[in-house]
C-alpha cells in the first residue's frame, strides 16, 4: 500500500525554530534576494510560495524580475550589483534559467557566502543544498538502506541533477538511465512535466521523491501520476505538501545560517 511522506511537519518544525531565532533578535532581519528569469510558470509558483513563506519566519525578500529573453551579460550584472549590496544577505537564482543562458557560469559568479541555494562549487560548508536536504530528510524518515540500490534521477536542470546524483553515489547507489527507471529502488523526478511518471516506468515498491511542479488552472500537479502508481510504488511524496514545503524550509534554514555567519551570531 503507498504510503505518503509529509514533509509539511518536517517543514513547520525547522521553520518554527527559525522563526522563533529570528523574533529573538529584537533587530535586523536577515534579507533574501530572489532572481527570476522568464515566466516559467513552475518558477513562479514556487517564488510565490517563496515569498509567502518568508514573512512567515520573518526573513525579508526582494525580488528581482528579468525578460526571459535577458543576456548573460544583462542577468551577471544583476548578480553582481547583488553580490557587493552589504544589505543583501543571501541570494536566490530561481532555476531553471531559459536555455539560451549559461546556469554554471552564472551561479559560478555568484559570491559563494551569499549563495543560499549551495550550487556554487566554492559554498560554505554551512550550506547545503534545500532541495538535497529535503531529499535526505524523506529517506531518512523512511529508514530508506541506500547502500546497493538502483537509482534513477529525472531532471532538466544539469547543475540541480548533478547535485543530487552525487549525494546518492555518495550513499554508495548504482544511478541507472532514465530508459531503465522501472529497475529503480529509488526515482527522483524534477521536470516540472504534470504526471509525466506512470506506472509502466516505475519498479514495484520503489521509492518515489516527486520534486517537479505544475500549476495547471486551479491545481498544482507534480511529476508522478499518483492514481496510477499507489498499487505500485511503496513511499512517494505527494504534491503539493511534499518536498516542496521542505525545500523552503531549507532554504531559509540557509538563510539563517549565512546571516549568523555574517553577524557573528552564536
Amino acid at each position: 500500500m503507498l504510503k505518503l511522506i509529509d514533509g509539511k511537519v518536517i517543514a513547520n518544525r525547522i521553520k518554527d525554530d527559525i522563526a522563533q531565532k529570528i523574533y529573538n533578535l529584537q533587530g535586523p532581519r536577515p534579507n533574501l534576494a530572489i532572481v527570476l528569469v522568464g515566466e516559467r510558470s513552475d518558477s513562479k509558483l514556487y517564488v510565490s510560495l517563496k515569498e509567502t513563506e518568508a514573512k512567515r519566519v520573518g526573513v525579508d525578500t526582494h525580488l528581482y524580475k528579468l525578460d526571459a529573453s535577458s543576456t548573460t551579460e544583462e542577468v551577471l550584472e544583476v548578480i553582481n550589483f547583488l553580490n557587493t549590496d552589504e544589505t543583501v544577505d543571501a541570494i536566490l537564482i530561481q532555476l531553471p534559467l531559459p536555455q539560451h543562458l549559461p546556469t554554471d557560469k552564472i551561479i559560478e559568479s555568484l559570491n559563494p557566502a551569499k549563495d543560499v541555494d549551495g550550487f556554487h562549487p566554492h559554498h560554505p560548508d554551512y550550506i547545503v543544498s534545500p532541495v538535497l536536504a529535503s531529499v535526505k530528510a524523506c529517506l531518512d524518515e523512511i529508514k530508506f538502506v541506500a547502500e546497493k540500490k538502483k537509482a534513477c534521477v529525472f531532471y532538466n536542470s544539469e547543475i540541480f541533477g548533478e547535485t543530487i546524483i552525487k549525494m546518492l553515489v555518495k550513499r554508495k547507489m548504482e544511478i541507472i538511465e532514465r530508459k531503465n527507471s522501472d529497475q529503480a529502488d529509488l526515482l527522483i523526478s524534477a521536470l516540472g512535466e504534470p504526471h509525466k511518471i506512470k506506472k509502466e516506468m516505475i519498479k514495484k515498491d520503489a521509492v518515489l521523491i516527486d520534486i517537479g511542479i505544475t500549476k495547471f488552472e486551479d491545481k498544482v500537479l507534480g511529476d508522478v501520476d499518483s492514481k496510477d502508481v499507489e498499487k505500485k510504488a511503496s513511499f512517494l511524496t505527494p504534491v503539493p505538501g511534499g518536498i516542496g514545503p521542505m525545500t523552503i524550509a531549507y532554504l531559509f534554514y540557509n538563510v539563517w545560517q549565512i546571516f549568523k555567519q555574517k553577524n557573528n551570531i552564536e
